[in-house]
């Protein structure tokens, strides 16, 4: 069986948060883990799950050198960088 050990709690973006202030959401903070007698590492992304006005799911993953754009939106199936996902969550309040 697989043992993880945790290394890093990832933090929630706090823009994103006060954007969907108004919005019926959940959070689910992300982790990255270390899968012990191994060399790999696993992320687990830090979930928003936004429910009211629309159902969206966006996924934040920690960014590194060679990505630039953190943001997935599972519904669209496409990344964004911080500045295109504020402008969607704004979009939805209208």
């Amino acid at each position: 069986m697989l043992e993880f050990k945790t290394i890093e709690t990832l933090k929630t973006n706090t823009e994103i948060l006060d954007v969907i202030k108004g919005y019926t959401y959940k959070v689910k903070k992300g982790a990255i883990k270390h899968i012990l007698h191994t060399n790999l590492q696993v992320i687990e992304p830090t979930e928003y799950l936004i429910s009211y006005p629309t159902t969206l799911t966006i996924l934040e993953y920690k960014v590194n050198e060679i990505s630039n754009k953190p943001f997935y939106i599972k519904d669209h199936n496409q990344k964004y960088s911080l500045s295109e996902i504020i402008q969607i969550l704004k979009k939805l309040k209208i």
